[in-house]
């Protein structure tokens, strides 16, 4: 298990006989926790998750885990998780079934739609919905279903930006491009923390560790941030720029790309729309 910044991935020891009792079983499964989605390694012990760590073979982790997700069997078991639908009676939450959940929220939904319109119903998808197959499939269903536009999430709250840029660019919100970290020479950062976020937006598992690759194969990290954060101490050129003044920075570079012909689109300008609007 590997939780730390100079800790590595190690084997796990053999499970102990249990005579008489059930047996202790592995599971491969991906960490749901963030979007770093590291492989784990599971331990279950009669319908328990009694250990994690991070699954050596695992392609895109290599064995990383952050200490949510070696807490996962706590999260998994802990008393205070939701295990069945709960229904407001007199002003008591009280557990209900699923089909007595979809007739509560049926009932409170159509007067609602009756009287303000569809609108008015607003669907709020919970992180880390995102992580999971579900969160694909059945939220559209549920949108059309209710023929409202009312979304939320929390991409809402934290990259909503991301999202509009990507569909002004790439024609959707959701495509959002990757870095390609394991072989840039230069990484720039702007607004990002990533030995905090662990990745979030690089699609990176262990983030420290490929900040590591990049320093041992003669790459360098710029980043642009107010505050001094992890990330920034350990960068080679920290850009502590005034709050709100990132478009100005922005432009300054787009200028100076042109100022001094290093922009050359090559095999991409037919590709490229807008290119010579803003260099005008």
């Amino acid at each position: 298990m590997r939780t730390g910044r100079y800790a590595r991935p190690v084997r796990a020891s053999p499970q102990p006989p249990y005579p008489g009792g059930p047996v202790p079983r592995t599971a491969l499964r991906i960490c749901p926790l963030c979007e770093a989605t590291c492989g784990l390694t599971l331990t279950i012990d009669d319908g328990r998750v009694t250990g994690a760590r991070g699954d050596r073979d695992d392609v895109f982790s290599k064995g990383f885990i952050c200490p949510k997700g070696a807490a996962f069997g706590a999260v998994d078991g802990d008393p205070d998780r939701l295990r069945a639908p709960l229904v407001r009676v007199g002003g008591e939450l009280r557990e209900a079934t699923w089909a007595e959940a979809f007739d509560a929220v049926a009932a409170g939904i159509r007067p609602l739609v009756e009287r303000y319109g569809p609108h008015a119903v607003g669907i709020v998808l919970g992180n880390p919905n995102v992580h999971t197959v579900a969160g694909a499939l059945y939220p559209p269903v549920l949108l059309a279903g209710l023929g409202t536009r009312s979304l939320f999430t929390a991409s809402t709250v934290d990259q909503m930006p991301k999202h509009v840029s990507s569909g002004l660019l790439f024609g959707d919100a959701g495509a959002i491009p990757v870095p390609d970290l394991d072989r840039t020479d230069h990484l720039l950062l702007i607004g990002a923390n990533p030995l905090e976020s662990n990745g979030s937006l690089c699609t990176a598992p262990d983030f420290p560790g490929r900040l590591k690759a990049l320093r041992a194969r003669g790459g360098t990290l710029t980043v642009v941030d107010p505050r001094r954060t992890r990330t920034a101490r350990l960068a080679d050129r920290h850009l502590a720029v005034r709050p709100g003044t990132d478009a100005l920075l922005l432009a300054a570079t787009a200028h100076t790309l042109f100022d001094e012909g290093l922009a050359d689109l090559g095999e991409r300008a037919p590709h490229i729309q807008g290119f010579e609007e803003l260099r005008a």
